[in-house]
């Protein structure tokens, strides 16, 4: 994989996605050209019926690309979802980050993000230990093998993203 991805990930109900758009906001701040992948567990329709676009893909379509000046969505059917990397090898190689909601199997470097609130333990280093974890965010102090980063501080996380993978200013657009 050429483009840099890294999958946030954590209990339901802990503040991903709110802790991903202060991410994001910051990363367009310093420049970046940032991709955002949200796992799904569960099926979910983009379309609606009525759409000319959800016609084309009721009427068989296997996918089906909706195209306007200012952005694209594509609907495309699968047997199986595809595996993390090769989406983010076909979707993503005009970013310079790619940032995933979620995919905690995967094997994508990860932040966990934990709310003292929500949940004392985490997912990464409780049962079983994930060897993909590269820090945790947090609002609590924590004992941890990997960097520990303040959950309020987008601008904290966003310069241990960009140590980490290295990302320089000769990537910036």
């Amino acid at each position: 994989m050429t483009v840099p991805a890294v999958s946030f990930v954590a209990k339901s109900g802990t503040g991903k996605t709110t802790l991903l758009e202060r991410v994001i906001a910051e990363l367009k701040r310093r420049n970046y050209r940032v991709g955002a992948i949200k796992h799904d567990a569960h099926s979910f329709n983009i379309d609606h019926e009525g759409k000319d676009s959800y016609r084309l893909t009721a009427a068989g379509a296997d996918t089906t690309l909706i195209s306007s000046p200012e952005k694209l969505a594509v609907i495309k059917k699968h047997p199986a979802s595809p595996p993390i990397e090769e989406l983010i090898r076909t979707y993503f190689a005009d970013v310079d980050l790619v940032v995933t909601e979620g995919f905690k199997l995967s094997g994508l470097p990860k932040i966990e993000v934990n709310r003292a609130e929500r949940s004392a333990t985490l997912l990464c280093r409780g049962e079983q230990v994930d060897s993909t974890l590269i820090a945790v965010a947090s609002d609590s102090r924590l004992e941890l093998d990997v960097p520990l980063l303040d959950l309020n501080d987008p601008a904290g996380i966003c310069d241990f993203i960009e140590g980490h993978f290295q990302l320089t200013a000769n990537r910036k657009r």
